[in-house]
């Protein structure tokens, strides 16, 4: 049997009739720069033929997943991948919920909980009866409290599921949160309807509710004065407005009269009963649901639950002393230590009943720590989580799986990891490969490098420049590879960059009692003027001391609005700064017609400079696929159209009008330097760069976009297919191109993310420059390298979870590495 995955003539996107050989059942990192070709290679080509020749096995129709542009894959065994992209948005579907623990606990919680009785108030002892947690669908049965006889449901695993009417908080239906109209954001209390009070009316909608509002108060025996201040309004006519006549707020004030039959009556809904109703109404289309929120809706923890959201019926169940909600809430890594004290702590025969139960418990929990997530909890929502949490959460359940002859292909695992947890993840994928798998890893980290059994080096550079095998072998061997950057780095041929070692100008923004999640009255200094980086394990308080605290501050201090920041005491010196730019990694679009050259405001001297060369007969708005006119109004502008089959997942296939290109034929006929504008948005940005170095407006953004190492990125690609380091990225190279007067707090979330050392080379020097223009810069990284380059170091920890949140070390890098408590100095010193 041949043991290596053999690829022949590989000649997708951008790989130039790549032919290689994989070791099978070992551990195989893929690396390079940016857009050098390892997704197409890894995901695109190995993974997809991995499944099409699975399916084609098994006579399954293989029409979907069509063949890559390949001569030849043998040796390939089943494969499934694990990327960076969410699967669940819901906001229903928790940490808990997608590894199962949680379903579990519920067991476990619905054999042993102990509860009190509604009636006398004493404890209920569990049943032990067979089969007691039932159908979670099936009602309870009815058994008598032992001290006075009141009859009680008995206890099923339904009781404790928040996604169940048996579980749920009955206020806000097991979301934990209710939506409440913000009413100064609705409407002006210094303005009568009549002048637009009403902020999302427009004059003629305006003109149409007047008449329906002087009906309603008509029909209810008062006046709606439209002329006067919404402040000045009357409890009455107020609530009329805000609430509409079915409202139980204005109900309250008439209970004995009917609303009124029609809306010309009177009928009126009310300005936050309708904004409520639509959000309600839209729950799949998150991008209205996030207007809305903008518009003027809050989300707050549910007054009737805590934010918890169970019934209190089945809050008040305990298991040797703590309710459902209380383990839910512990770290994993101290979930982990409770379980492991359940079997002293029960008795014989209830040890027997739930050994089983404790016993696969402590399985799961403990593959979750091991892939570096045991700072979460089971109740974190996994909409929340990063691309790099989701991924180790798919990776722990690989690990039960069992499977072995599979190819498994990796994108990045870890992201987001500290460098102590990335040996802990090294460890997890050896296991994987040991089981009898061959392990296909994505990764930039020299650490994972070191340990793999085989390493690919794709490159040389990004885009057309890429798509070439560069060195293969060891790493060692690699190492030794002349003309491979990545050898270099391995070697230590290139170093990692040093601290410019700033002074330190006396100017700081200080934090002082920051006290949000894990934080504990932590007190950080931060210079002015200088690059500094917050470090320090997964989960110990960087984003939340940040983003939470810092960043929602800097908002409200600078443009009066945004979330409520994390509780805190004060935060001194605003007056050295003029403003503050949080730059995070939430995506950018959320449909597929936002892009990099619409988002980065290219598109627009792009369409101009089209416009300019058809002659007059064309304007800009015929090169967009955004409107009407120059676009194929088959697809509308999509180059594909989506085909729905019933109970299968919708398919995209290509525009049979326009073959994918988007546009009508006499917008493709005109050509700037050879290139029509299909073929521009096909063009990765370092291509753009070379059509349009003669056009300042587009060649400066485009620059921009290639400093920040996007150089790879076809300026076409859909925003939703962007990674969060991508998209962080983009949104850093617009607001480079802003116009900037007096000096600017940049606050970065890992900015490094997904990409190589070279790269990450490259985007230091962009935030140097910055440093040296007399801003400040803040970054949350777990990259050695600009670990390494900054001047001014904040290590939280000492680990993640209920342990951290405080603040181990702060100084020079030199200074950290000299602190022995401080995890990252450990690193830095080594």
């Amino acid at each position: 049997m041949d043991s290596f995955i053999r690829v022949t003539g590989a000649r997708l996107h951008n790989l130039r009739n790549v032919s290689l050989s994989l070791p099978k059942n070992k551990l195989v990192v893929l690396t390079g720069l940016s857009g050098s070709g390892k997704s197409t290679l890894a995901f695109d080509t190995l993974h997809r033929e991995g499944q099409r020749q699975y399916l084609e096995s098994l006579g399954m129709v293989t029409g979907f997943v069509s063949k890559p542009a390949v001569d030849s894959i043998t040796g390939l065994s089943p494969s499934i991948s694990v990327d960076q992209h969410h699967t669940n948005r819901s906001p229903r579907s928790t940490v808990g919920t997608v590894t199962e623990v949680f379903t579990y606990l519920r067991l476990l919680w619905s054999r042993i909980g102990v509860r009190p009785c509604p009636d006398c108030g004493k404890d209920i002892p569990p049943s032990y009866a067979e089969g007691a947690e039932g159908d979670e669908d099936a009602e309870a049965e009815q058994r008598p409290c032992p001290h006075c006889g009141t009859p009680v449901a008995e206890l099923v695993m339904g009781s404790f599921s928040f996604n169940k009417p048996a579980g749920a908080c009955p206020a806000c239906t097991g979301l934990g949160e209710v939506i409440r109209p913000d009413v100064r954001r609705l409407v002006d209390g210094g303005k009568s309807v009549a002048q637009g009070a009403v902020k999302g009316w427009n004059a003629k909608y305006t003109d149409w509710s007047l008449p329906v509002l002087r009906a309603a108060a008509d029909h209810y025996g008062f006046t709606f004065d439209a002329d006067a201040p919404v402040d000045e309004l009357g409890d009455i006519p107020r609530d009329l407005l805000l609430h509409g006549v079915e409202s139980p707020e204005f109900r309250r004030h008439f209970p004995d009269t009917d609303p009124p039959a029609t809306v010309s009556g009177g009928r009126f809904e009310g300005v936050a009963t309708a904004l409520l109703r639509r959000y309600n109404d839209r729950a799949d289309d998150p991008g209205y649901r996030e207007r809305a929120e903008q518009q003027g809706l809050l989300k707050q923890p549910c007054g009737e639950c805590g934010g918890t959201r169970l019934r209190p019926e089945s809050r008040a169940v305990t298991v040797h002393g703590h309710t459902i909600v209380e383990a839910a809430r512990l770290p994993l890594t101290d979930l982990d230590t409770w379980l492991a004290g359940l079997r002293e702590r029960s008795g014989g025969d209830e040890w027997l009943l739930v050994e089983p139960v404790v016993a696969d418990l402590e399985e799961r929990v403990r593959r979750l720590v091991d892939v570096g997530v045991g700072y979460l909890t089971l109740g974190q929502a996994t909409p929340s989580l990063s691309a790099g949490e989701t991924q180790r959460l798919r990776l722990a359940a690989l690990l039960g799986s069992g499977l072995t002859g599979v190819l498994y292909v990796l994108d990045e695992p870890t992201i987001g990891l500290h460098p102590s947890d990335t040996e802990r993840l090294v460890r997890v994928l050896g296991r994987l490969r040991d089981l009898g798998n061959t392990v296909l890893v994505i990764e930039h980290d020299l650490d994972v490098l070191r340990a793999a059994d085989w390493v690919v080096d794709v490159g040389p550079g990004a885009g057309r420049d890429g798509g070439r095998i560069v060195a293969q072998g060891t790493p060692e061997e690699v190492a030794r590879t002349e003309g491979s950057v990545t050898g270099a780095y391995l070697s230590g041929r290139l170093p990692a960059p040093a601290s410019r070692g700033r002074a330190d100008a006396g100017e700081a923004l200080v934090i002082h009692g920051a006290r949000a999640h894990n934080l504990k009255h932590v007190t950080a200094r931060i210079p002015l003027g200088r690059l500094v980086t917050v470090t320090g394990p997964s989960g110990s308080g960087k984003s939340t001391l940040m983003l939470d605290v810092l960043g929602r501050a800097a908002r409200r201090h600078f443009h009066g609005a945004g979330e409520r920041p994390g509780e805190y005491d004060s935060i001194d010196g605003w007056e050295n700064l003029s403003k503050a730019v949080l730059i995070d990694q939430e995506p950018i679009g959320r449909v597929p017609r936002s892009n990099a050259a619409t988002y980065s405001d290219v598109f627009t001297p792009v369409r101009e400079t089209y416009a300019a060369h058809s002659k007059g007969a064309l304007t800009p708005g015929h090169f967009s696929f955004n409107v009407p006119g120059g676009r194929c109004e088959r697809c509308e502008g999509a180059g594909v159209l989506t085909v729905h089959m019933h109970f299968l997942p919708a398919v995209e296939v290509r525009c049979p009008a326009c073959k994918g290109r988007r546009f009508r034929p006499e917008v493709l006929a005109v050509r700037y330097e050879g290139h029509d504008i299909a073929e521009l948005l096909a063009a990765t940005v370092d291509e753009a760069l070379t059509v349009f170095a003669g056009v300042p407006a587009v060649a400066s953004r485009l620059r921009r976009m290639v400093d920040v190492g996007l150089g790879y990125l076809p300026l076409g690609q859909p925003a939703t297919t962007l990674s969060g380091g991508e998209a962080q990225r983009l949104k850093l190279a617009k607001e480079l191109g802003r116009r900037t007067t007096g000096r600017t707090l940049y606050l970065l979330d890992e900015p490094t993310t997904g990409l190589h050392a070279a790269d990450t080379a490259r985007l230091l020097g962009v935030l140097q420059r910055l440093v040296d223009a007399g801003h400040s810069v803040v970054t949350i990284e777990h990259n050695l390298d600009v670990i390494h380059a900054s001047d001014w170091l904040i290590d939280l920890g000492p680990v993640g979870g209920a342990g951290g949140g405080r603040v181990v070390a702060e100084g020079t890098p030199r200074e950290v590495a000299a602190v022995r408590a401080s995890r990252t100095g450990g690193f830095l010193a080594g």
